[in-house]
């Protein structure tokens, strides 16, 4: 069952999103060969409960950090730890707020450092990806058309969208129905309309679609051991239309 918001919830949505977006604007300056992921994490947490409110990861189903950050061949559920970020790396940055009850999610791939053309052309073109998504993520349309226009242009590149995770609804729950896969038929699925919120996140791979899971029980990484994108932001659907509510 969809939930649809109302103004004043998508007003408390906004003001975890901004949360959100206010980490992902210091994070693209401390992205850079050298630093720690466990750096980056500390960040971030610090950056949260200055402003009141929860890391939403930290201890969800007994992840023990308050980003998810995966490197190159990583697609998402990366642990944070000692490990160093080298010139080149592609290094998708996943946050998760919970302020009053409500909650903001949003992700990003940033380059550290220089990264090579194909590694450029893989985070412009997963990046396009959810903007595709998010321009057919209005009032009328159904809720496959987001997930057939982000498989399209993924898939028209020469890339392969990630199948075993999918984007989400949010509001008063990190993850609320529906399910958004980033594949699949158009006019198909629930009808969109006003109120409804989702984290719409493509997550792109170079090669095979397929995954698998580390040891640790959280990392995924592609099953070719290619590199992956994955960009996320939190949407609100209007009556004029869709509002980005995770905008950096």
């Amino acid at each position: 069952m969809i939930i649809i918001k109302s103004q004043r919830e998508i007003e408390q949505l906004r003001k975890s999103n901004a949360i959100v977006a206010e980490v992902f604007k210091e994070l693209k300056r401390r992205v850079v060969p050298g630093v720690t992921t466990n750096e980056l994490d500390q960040i971030a947490e610090e950056i949260i409960r200055s402003k009141g409110a929860i890391p939403a990861f930290k201890g969800y189903r007994g992840f023990p950090a308050t980003l998810c950050i995966s490197i190159n061949e990583e697609v998402v559920h990366g642990i944070p730890s000692q490990r160093r970020l080298k010139e080149g790396d592609i290094v998708s940055v996943d946050v998760g707020v919970n302020l009053n009850g409500y909650f903001g999610d949003a992700a990003m791939t940033l380059p550290a450092g220089e990264v090579d053309q194909a590694g450029k052309r893989l985070l412009e073109v997963t990046e396009k990806a959810l903007f595709i998504g998010i321009e057919k993520a209005k009032g009328g349309n159904r809720l496959f058309d987001i997930s057939h226009a982000i498989q399209v242009w993924v898939e028209f590149h020469g890339f392969s969208v990630v199948r075993d995770f999918v984007g989400h609804g949010i509001g008063m729950e990190l993850h609320e129905d529906p399910q958004i896969p980033n594949f699949g038929s158009p006019n198909q699925g629930p009808r969109l309309e006003e109120g409804m919120v989702f984290a719409l996140e493509p997550m792109v791979n170079e090669g095979t679609h397929e995954v698998k899971v580390l040891s640790d029980g959280w990392t995924v990484v592609t099953a070719d051991g290619k590199r992956s994108a994955h960009f996320e932001h939190t949407i609100a659907i209007t009556n004029g239309g869709t509002e980005i509510l995770s905008i950096v």
